[in-house]
């Protein structure tokens, strides 16, 4: 009776939002799609949120579409007992039936309420209306209904399960301490300072103790350091060179160098962040190649964890080194006048988060569908030309994913706000992070 009144509510919402004539279908792979863009339809729609805070997210949404349709396939496991602290997780019933589809919507539902618990409640409907419409979609194709609480059930159980392991990782509702106020802040030359020129109203750094969290994977946690160029203020000097070489391209910025340190901004007010960005970027991969709904689970689940640990370990970069920006040294040192072409966010420079990100997704996407694949990215198509800049945001095209990750560094040397050392370093413990998601045992040997 209950799963009745359950299915009864979830039609009706449907023809609530959808009317009779336009009640949606979804091909499996689309059921997981649909769910990541809504997903990112949070994390840009939902007060306070941080990259930080969204990269986290990522991570738990897609291992969640995962773990919640592993089990119908057989050539897959669980990745249970290979991350950290995760030793057991929910298992389907032996000899019954589950849709499988059903059970990803069901955990994507229950995951996403839990962890944007403080979004509107305009969101919180669009969660039950997807969830409504894919129930919709499947009980009109023939799913019966005792397969389909079952399924949902299961769904349900995996993400309340991971929820709760994600309570205990150091990150959970860190929305409310976005910036800590009490933190004193290292003194010794080369340090970062509060920017004048922010992105930020706040002059206190975003979520310093971010690099404390506990990783997806053991492994990311392990990683030895970037390397760093001591400082020197010297001109010729290593270090000064790094900074001579973003001044000296911020007087040649061209139209399109412009346009990239735009469309990479990704400012957390207006956009679904950098990490996003990336997850954005794995569903196109996911259209234009179409897998089975399995692959589009671990299509989310790697590139969710590797930008989730790649904003761990980076944050624990950025605070052990607290390294400065350009437009701290770039004025006392080579011009005063000088201002970059972005503003500066609230939070040590090196390495450089895009970049370390960017790396990480790339190296999970080009480990399961290789590097030659062309992406059209329309994150910002249609957005306001800045008018401040001057500059518009035209669709990119990209024929490799490698050179995705490499113009998502550059553009924060475009944007004066990243020397070549913290992007470069970035991308190599980028790739690094990337490479420990690939190598967990995703598949059962043969």
């Amino acid at each position: 009776m209950k799963f009745y009144r359950a299915l009864g509510s979830w039609i009706l919402i449907s023809l609530l939002f959808f009317g009779c004539g336009d009640r949606p279908s979804f091909t499996d792979s689309e059921v997981a799609t649909s769910w990541a863009e809504l997903s990112l339809d949070l994390t840009k729609g939902t007060p306070g949120n941080t990259p930080t805070y969204a990269s986290r997210c990522l991570g738990y949404f897609g291992l969640t579409m995962y773990e919640s349709v592993v089990p119908g396939d057989p050539d897959y496991r669980t990745l249970a007992g290979q991350l950290s602290g995760l030793p057991t997780l929910p298992s389907p019933d032996p000899g019954v039936e589950y849709h499988w589809p059903l059970s990803l919507s069901a955990g994507q539902a229950t995951i996403l309420r839990a962890l944007y618990n403080h979004t509107s409640d305009a969101n919180k409907a669009r969660i039950d209306s997807l969830e409504a419409a894919v129930a919709d979609y499947y009980s009109r194709e023939g799913v019966t209904e005792e397969v389909a609480a079952r399924s949902g059930d299961f769904g349900r159980s995996v993400a309340k399960a991971i929820f709760h392991w994600s309570q205990s990782d150091g990150g959970h509702r860190a929305y409310l301490r976005n910036f800590e106020k009490d933190m004193v802040h290292p003194d010794f030359p080369g340090a970062w300072k509060p920017p004048l020129f922010a992105q930020s109203f706040s002059h206190h750094p975003l979520h310093p103790r971010w690099g404390t969290n506990r990783p997806f994977v053991p492994a990311n946690y392990q990683m030895d350091p970037p390397d760093f160029i001591p400082y020197d203020t010297v001109p010729g000097s290593p270090y000064y060179e790094q900074f001579r070489r973003v001044y000296e391209k911020d007087l040649t910025l061209t139209e399109a160098e412009k346009e990239a340190a735009l469309w990479w901004g990704d400012d957390p007010d207006e956009t679904f962040t950098p990490p996003g960005h990336s997850y954005y970027l794995a569903t196109e991969v996911l259209k234009s190649q179409n897998p089975s709904l399995m692959v589009c689970a671990e299509t989310y689940a790697r590139t969710g964890m590797a930008v989730a640990d790649a904003f761990i370990n980076c944050w624990k970069w950025k605070f052990a080194f607290f390294s400065e920006r350009p437009n701290t040294f770039i004025p006392q040192f080579i011009d005063p006048e000088w201002e970059s072409f972005w503003p500066d966010p609230p939070f040590p420079a090196f390495p450089s988060g895009h970049a370390i990100q960017a790396a990480a997704a790339s190296t999970v996407l080009q480990d399961l569908y290789g590097n030659n694949v062309p992406v059209t990215d329309r994150a910002h198509e249609g957005r306001e030309r800045d008018h401040i800049r001057d500059v518009g945001f035209p669709v990119r095209q990209f024929e490799r994913l490698s050179d995705i990750a490499r113009e998502t560094a550059d553009s924060r040397f475009y944007g004066g706000i990243h020397t070549p050392q913290d992007n470069d370093q970035g991308l190599k413990k980028g790739a690094e992070i990337g490479q420990n998601i690939n190598a967990l045992q995703w598949k059962n040997s043969k």
